[in-house]
């Protein structure tokens, strides 16, 4: 039976695109077909596609159904900042209506495993009243959260659940991520009290990864707990 997720993270730059690259490569193996999206993005470059968003690429590379660019991030700002003010910037209005419907064009492929990466963090605003937590909402999208590793952590990680289960969806599991070479003080003391206080499985423990490939993140990760779900 197809899977779909909404990937967010504790913070920007929790390691949400590796950590769904590194889920959906372990699936491909296994046999599955896969899909990443990133429905909305902020921060391009130019390359031989056109604007594209790095994110976006990765997923686009690991995806075994084979999207074009432009399926995978369909709403793409230039600016590498919130995207409400990079659209702002640029003159164009964020509609979340808009984007679940684009996403609900992709999940029809029913792939094995989709997953639906978000931008920053689970209250990321998209206009004054809407915040990227509305596309996973409209969507009736089971959550993975990932959890950037850094002092703070857990009071982001706890306050980020909160809010999922307040948005009534459920978090299907969630994975840690180192962010550097040299680790947190204390990671292990912080990743056993994760363990204990976020109430979901545990999907894996990216560490930090001097390649950090597919492939490489694959390795680390579990997708027996999401079979529930």
């Amino acid at each position: 039976m197809p899977k779909a997720f909404f990937v967010t993270g504790t913070d920007t730059d929790a390691g949400k695109t590796l950590a769904s690259c590194g889920l959906l490569q372990l699936a491909h193996s296994q046999g599955w077909s896969t899909l990443g999206l990133k429905p909305l993005a902020a921060g391009a470059e130019q390359t031989e596609q056109g604007w594209t968003n790095s994110d976006a690429l990765a997923l686009q590379a690991v995806s075994s159904l084979q999207p074009a660019y432009a399926e995978v991030n369909p709403v793409l700002l230039k600016q590498p900042i919130a995207p409400h003010l990079a659209a702002l910037e640029e003159g164009r209005s964020l509609n979340l209506e808009r984007l679940a419907g684009l996403v609900r064009g992709q999940l029809m492929k029913r792939a094995d495993l989709t997953l639906v990466e978000g931008a920053g963090g689970w209250r990321v605003p998209l206009t004054p009243g809407q915040t990227l937590a509305g596309l996973a909402k409209a969507l009736q999208l089971p959550v993975i959260l990932v959890v950037r590793l850094k002092l703070g952590c857990l009071n982001h990680a706890l306050l980020t659940v909160e809010a999922i289960q307040r948005d009534g969806l459920p978090l299907a599991g969630w994975i840690a991520s180192s962010q550097g070479p040299e680790p947190m003080l204390q990671e292990e003391a912080n990743l056993q009290s994760l363990l204990q206080l976020i109430p979901a499985p545990c999907l894996g423990h990216l560490p930090w990864l001097e390649s950090a490939t597919a492939e490489a993140a694959a390795g680390f990760l579990s997708l027996e707990p999401l079979n529930a779900h």
